[in-house]
């Protein structure tokens, strides 16, 4: 029988939330400061936790109670941290969006997270305080299951990330200039916050190429972890992208990768040779290892859905028996060509759910459609959602309103089917101009929401990039994906209901449209934002409000909402 089919069985499931008797308090203290460090050998400045960098993965099984007392130790600017793919039922103020779900914890000050990890599932977290992540404020966060129907012999965490010699200062700075300062791309890849700008692991296969043999001294900073395997064994690779840019595609030479978990649920396994891996995206692959070989292998990562010139990551999978003075003998997988869609847009489509899962609703209650667009402010290049882009304001949404400050924050209103109707994707907007706004989109409790994610122009030129969206407080069914302007009352006709994957992040690919459907079970305001962190930072988000009534009678610790009127509010209550 077929790795395949068994693995098949192995991830029926049945999907609940673990709630058990014996479940356990992880109890963490963290400090968050800069540090010098040589990410990709080159000297850098990077946010560390506990002096670590990535941060420390957090190893928790479902049901447990975690804990993390965060102290900020910069001297200049508040943080947050965002539990990704963590759902934070009950605990929306835990989430950590800043000027979303709480104030940023300001320089001195220690902020405690307090939240249950409901699910198994390969997660991750990261800095979500202005372009903090792409600082390398991230880390793991697995969830085990006390239930595992996997089976495998050994796991290893892939942790991918992009890097820039600019620091995150000037970036920001850049990209709020007017015109627009562009970052450009990426100096170098990381695998576990190492990689390579000034040297290459394969350069002795490429003599005369041009570039330098990597050579390392112990405990260099940027020297690659190798996973060291054994023959005829079945390995878990759990991989997260946490890049601020680029989209990725992962091989290992010489072995196939079987898929069988996509944001922390399991999904019906499908084998490939190399999986694309967005901004914000978890996976879980199983990996077989050869019978008998004394070898290694190239493990490469590289851009994918932009014009790469960043070279690939690299690191090897490494069979025990093989000698260290030894190399790969061959090069490293060709990464696909960057502009390949169909490519793309094939892999998104193997995604479907594992058998146990429940289906989507059949039937929504109400749809919301966001076009996606590149526009002017004063001059200022801005991403916009609706012809509005998105600035969080000084007063947590969540504290606005929980006690009832209006004038905090605006609600949108759907633009109605003929906004897009009449807007042409196709081409650059005839009216560059947008507004500033809170991007805040309100649903009662309890209904079932489709949100259409319309791609265009940017503008200039026919361009159209790829958005990786990732909502806060959710899981969701990915629908469907389609080509050009959605048609409504006809391109729903096209999407699954049987077995759609539940994803908490999804792809927007170019000049097309995403589908994905939600139930608002969830009383809190989430984010739903492009993954790409210049993106969000030029206004590519909106905020989902749900229960509001609910919210309104919660119990939202002071310490998350000591700023903007909620700060005053709080400081006078005592007064009156």
């Amino acid at each position: 029988m077929s790795m395949a089919i068994n693995v098949w069985w192995l991830v029926t499931v049945v999907v609940v939330a673990v709630h058990s008797a014996s479940a356990g308090v992880i109890v963490l203290k963290w400090e968050v400061e800069y540090k010098f460090w040589w990410p990709d050998c080159k000297e850098g400045i990077v946010m560390a936790i506990n002096g670590k960098f990535p941060g420390p993965t957090i190893d928790a099984v479902a049901g447990d109670t975690v804990i993390i007392h965060v102290t900020n130790k910069l001297s200049t600017e508040g943080v947050v941290i965002h539990w990704h793919g963590i759902r934070q039922i009950g605990t929306p103020w835990a989430d950590g969006a800043a000027g979303v779900t709480q104030c940023a914890i300001t320089p001195g000050e220690t902020f405690t997270y307090n939240f249950t990890v409901d699910k198994a599932g390969t997660h991750f977290y990261h800095g979500h305080y202005g372009m903090q992540r792409s600082a390398g404020l991230y880390g793991m966060l697995i969830v085990r299951s006390s239930k595992e129907r996997l089976r495998y012999d050994g796991e290893f965490n892939l942790l991918l990330s992009d890097w820039w010699h600019q620091s995150t200062h000037t970036q920001e700075l850049a990209l709020s200039s007017r015109p627009m300062r562009w970052i450009g791309e990426p100096q170098s890849l990381l695998i576990n916050g190492r990689g390579q700008f000034n040297c290459s692991l394969a350069a002795y296969l490429n003599k005369g190429g041009g570039v330098r043999q990597c050579t390392f001294q112990k405990d260099d900073q940027c020297a690659p972890e190798t996973l060291r395997v054994e023959p005829n064994r079945v390995y878990r690779l759990r991989i997260a992208s946490t890049t601020a840019l680029a989209s990725l595609n992962l091989a290992v030479e010489g072995h196939q990768l079987e898929v069988v978990e996509a944001d922390g649920n399991y999904v019906a396994p499908f084998t490939v040779n190399d999986i694309d891996i967005y901004s914000g995206e978890t996976y879980s692959v199983l990996l077989r290892t050869h019978p008998s070989p004394s070898k290694k292998y190239w493990i490469s990562v590289g851009v994918r859905g932009r014009r790469p010139n960043t070279t690939q990551a690299l690191t090897v999978l490494n069979y025990v028996d093989t000698p260290d003075s030894e190399g790969p003998t061959h090069p490293p997988p060709v990464t696909p060509r960057w502009d390949d869609y169909d490519r793309s847009k094939s892999f998104s489509k193997k995604f479907f759910a594992a058998k146990g899962y429940p289906p989507p609703p059949k039937k929504s209650d109400d749809q919301l459609i966001l076009l996606n667009t590149q526009n002017l402010i004063d001059n200022h290049t801005k991403w916009a959602i609706n012809n509005v882009s998105l600035s969080v304001p000084a007063t947590p949404y969540l504290g606005s309103i929980r006690y009832g400050f209006k004038s905090a924050y605006e609600l949108m209103k759907s633009p109605g089917k003929s906004f897009v109707k009449d807007y042409d994707i196709m081409k650059p907007p005839v009216n560059p101009n947008t507004t500033k706004g809170s991007g805040i989109y309100s649903f009662p409790a309890g209904i079932v929401v489709d949100v259409i994610l319309q791609n265009a122009n940017v503008l200039k030129g026919k361009i159209s990039e790829i958005h990786p969206w990732h909502l806060h407080g959710h899981d969701f069914w990915v629908l469907g994906y389609g080509e050009g302007k959605f048609r409504p009352g006809i391109d729903e006709k096209t999407y699954n209901l049987e077995n759609p994957p539940l994803r908490n992040t999804v792809a927007l690919y170019p000049f097309g449209w995403t589908a994905l459907r939600f139930v608002t079970d969830n009383p809190g305001v989430w984010f739903f934002h492009c993954h790409i962190e210049p993106h969000l930072h030029m206004g590519m988000g909106a905020v989902f409000a749900e229960g509001v009534d609910r919210i309104r009678e919660m119990d939202i610790p002071n310490e998350a909402l000591g700023c903007g009127l909620t700060m005053k509010w709080l400081m006078n209550r005592g007064r009156r």
